[in-house]
């Protein structure tokens, strides 16, 4: 019999990546995916622990599914996934008694048992399984347009002292090559033109390849043979974790976008320290040089937390040089806020929430800048754009460019999932808008 599943997924693109997985996995029980969880028969929260009061928003989340099954006249399961769970499963236990089901990022490919449980009693799942989850889930894999995620890295050995993930989702474990491999060639069959490489350090990978290991530099080339595949990208880097094969790839592999997401946190090397960041402030801007050696139109974003304990206003002033200095087409900066269990939210000289939000507006302001800078260059430029889904007007596609930025033109429908020349015309903020011009005049990046 049919059943319908909601998934509200927080976070980054490791909970979307995980959110699919787990629908497959729940399909042989008969669960179809909805978007309206007044639908579901299961509601099930993909939860994020980075950011601050995430644990309370899903506290409030899930009020609502309470008065929501309360209202109802047919059951409705509940349950909480992701790094919220395992770090706060017992406070789930005691706060939401009403939860079926407390499952970890670890553990998601139990979900066919654990659910069949869950119909009868609460269960709690938030183990560190000594199997691989990617060997038991599901083989086929499901589409949903031509860009796709794919997992070939998860955990972290880092220790970042503000960072909650080595905790919630373990050490780091890289995916054997010949199984990152058979996915992707699966996914270029079913029309995926544009794979992200996904992992906590996802340049931290080394996958087993019969007795030795390959790099992500050395993966990449490899994934650029599959037929079909025409982009290629990877996400989150750590800075100290890119090799000279990596490096070389941007150089030598046409179809690995000329964009790169390359986390420094801050530009105050005391600050760094303070973070257990494994790099400087000039470490950082030697890579990024050697980077642009090896293609010279790569653009880079980057994560800057702001008032982390400690920060004086020299080093913000140090953040914004070196935001200047790199010229950032893109980036996430936060507040910093106490993560429980982090050596950060134990250290004195915690910043006032006051101090915190003045701060990130100048940052904020400083990357913008670069960004909008960025964003007009583009106008009058060809720009190869891959499209992924009809725009909010009659007759409008959207996609992204090369370098990540949404692009909205007027196209026909059979252009979607292709990649097809646009001339920009406006640029905003946040967004390009272009018109469909011959292919001929492609100037050829990012093909």
């Amino acid at each position: 019999m049919q059943k319908k599943l909601f998934i509200k997924t927080y976070g980054c693109q490791m909970n979307v990546y995980d959110s699919a997985r787990m629908a497959e996995a729940l399909a042989p029980l008969g669960y179809v995916p909805t978007d309206t969880v007044d639908d579901a028969d299961l509601a099930i929260l993909n939860t994020c622990h980075i950011r601050e009061k995430a644990a309370e928003k899903v506290f409030s989340e899930l009020g609502r599914l309470r008065v929501l099954r309360a209202e109802r006249d047919r059951p409705l399961l509940i349950g909480v996934a992701g790094c919220v769970a395992q770090a706060e499963g017992a406070e789930i236990q005691r706060r939401a008694p009403f939860v079926d089901l407390v499952v970890g990022p670890q553990t998601y490919h139990r979900l066919p048992d654990l659910v069949a449980r869950a119909l009868h009693a609460p269960v709690v799942d938030t183990d560190f399984p000594a199997e691989d989850k990617f060997d038991r889930l599901p083989a086929a894999r499901s589409v949903d347009g031509p860009a796709a995620f794919l997992t070939v890295q998860e955990g972290c050995d880092k220790f970042c002292t503000f960072c909650v993930v080595p905790y919630t989702r373990g050490g780091e474990v890289s995916r054997p090559l010949r199984q990152v491999l058979d996915e992707a060639r699966q996914l270029a069959g079913k029309g995926v033109r544009e794979l992200t490489l996904l992992g906590q350090n996802v340049n931290a990978y080394h996958g087993a390849f019969g007795k030795s290991e390959w790099g992500l530099g050395r993966l990449i080339l490899e994934l650029a043979g599959i037929e079909g595949l025409e982009r290629i990208r990877y996400t989150t880097s750590y800075p100290a974790e890119m090799d000279d094969a990596l490096i070389a790839a941007h150089g030598q592999v046409a179809k690995l976008m000329p964009f790169l997401h390359l986390p420094v946190q801050s530009g105050s090397d005391r600050i760094l320290s303070a973070m257990n960041r494994r790099h400087r402030a000039d470490d950082y801007l030697r890579l990024v040089d050697r980077l642009r050696t090896a293609r010279a139109d790569l653009q880079l974003a980057s994560d800057f937390i702001v008032g982390f304990p400690g920060e004086t206003e020299e080093d913000v002033a140090a953040t914004i040089a070196l935001i200047d200095r790199v010229g950032f087409v893109q980036a996430y900066s936060f507040k910093y806020s106490p993560r429980p269990g982090t050596p950060a939210a134990q250290m004195p000289d915690q910043v006032a929430e006051a101090v915190k939000t003045a701060r990130l507006s100048r940052v904020q302001g400083a990357i913008m800048a670069h960004q909008r800078a960025f964003n007009r260059t583009t106008v009058g430029r060809v720009l190869p754009v891959l499209f992924e889904r009809k725009g909010r007007h009659a007759g409008q596609l959207t996609g992204r460019s090369p370098y990540m930025q949404a692009v909205f033109a007027d196209a026909p429908v059979h252009a979607l999932g292709r990649i097809s020349p646009v001339v920009i015309t406006k640029a905003k903020d946040n967004s390009l808008a272009g018109k469909l011009c011959p292919s001929e005049t492609l100037a050829g990046i990012g093909s």
